[in-house]
């Protein structure tokens, strides 16, 4: 198969995202141009992923002024705290409205203020797409033979706004005939490896199995893994990372089982304002997304549950963390990135 959909685009004026709740079974676009529907598209993961996130916002900070005659400053911060609210983890976001916030300040009485603002969206989109390739680029440097891979959630092109981050990593890996087979984890409770992964590695033509969660410890202890290799939400400033929940059972796995694990996420992840992992706030979720899978009840709806969205990998767990400016090794020194 071809990889033959947009996750992100702009057209004709309106931002054009694939509702990521429908996959795999229903390819389906949602079309606005309503910053408070993209707002509620983040927060119902329709559109997931740190940079996807960070590009979607941005385009969704410009189109709150599209057609707005009102006090712009008062605009900008019920828009800014609208968005800002959505997801609070990932710090790709927060990242993105800084950088409107910015072409804001300095185009605030400017009559093409909208124009000015789109512009920096689809700016901070193309540099996605050109930090995604470098990913993979840089990824190469993980291959020490033709491996199998092991990746959990989602990382492609559903997950950021070009080709993505892990998912690229192991895209060039396979191009270049250094990848033979990849595990994708199902990642529980919304099971975006089994819908999403599966969908984009169908889609790029890469063979895989679909696993539970808990299977990967026996696939390592029968040495059926090379290597693993996932995503990260937000990177504190000594290299901890925080990632979909999970990761960290995998990080842990791997030091037992002497695989390497490697976490690919473009410098826009790294916040040098937290010091480390106990500093990341972790998104905690509804319990109907353990209590049920779609809509179908499959616990008692009175049970209460921990559902954390994400967890922290101590850095001396990660073997390396490859970036769009390269491939950083533990201890890590990041005074280097931009």
């Amino acid at each position: 198969m071809t990889n033959n959909f947009k996750s992100i685009s702009f057209e004709n004026d309106k931002l054009v995202l694939i509702n990521q709740t429908k996959l795999p079974l229903v390819e389906e676009y949602i079309v606005t141009d309503d910053y408070e529907r993209i707002a509620v598209s983040i927060e119902r993961l329709e559109v997931r992923g740190a940079p996807a996130i960070g590009v979607t916002a941005a385009y969704a900070f410009a189109l709150a002024f599209k057609n707005f005659t009102g006090n712009r400053k008062e605009q900008f911060e019920k828009v800014y705290t609208r968005l800002a609210a959505t997801r609070p983890t990932a710090v790709n976001l927060f990242w993105a409205l800084d950088e409107m916030k910015k072409t804001f300040e300095q185009n605030l009485e400017s009559e093409n203020i909208y124009l000015l603002l789109l512009k920096k969206a689809v700016a901070i989109h193309e540099d996605d797409i050109k930090m995604c390739d470098a990913m993979g680029r840089y990824g190469l440097e993980i291959f020490t033979k033709k491996s199998v891979v092991l990746t959990h959630c989602n990382t492609g092109q559903l997950a950021t706004g070009g080709n993505g981050t892990a998912f690229n990593v192991i895209r060039f890996g396979f191009n270049n005939d250094l990848v033979s087979y990849v595990y994708a984890d199902e990642t529980r409770p919304l099971l975006q490896g089994s819908r999403l992964t599966a969908f984009e590695l169908e889609k790029a033509g890469i063979p895989f199995s679909i696993i539970t969660d808990s299977t990967a410890a026996f696939l390592m202890k029968q040495s059926k893994v090379d290597l693993v290799v996932v995503g990260s939400d937000r990177i504190a400033a000594n290299g901890d990372a925080a990632n979909k929940i999970g990761t960290y059972n995998l990080a842990v796995l791997c030091k037992h089982h002497n695989i390497p694990f490697y976490i690919a996420a473009p410098v826009t992840t790294i916040d040098a304002e937290c010091p480390t992992g106990n500093e990341i706030k972790i998104e905690l979720r509804s319990k109907d997304e353990v209590l049920k899978i779609k809509d179908v009840q499959i616990s008692k709806p009175s049970y209460d549950v921990y559902s954390p969205a994400f967890d922290v990998t101590p850095a001396e767990l990660i073997t390396g963390i490859i970036t769009d400016e390269g491939l950083f090794k533990y201890p890590y020194d990041f005074s280097s990135v931009r």
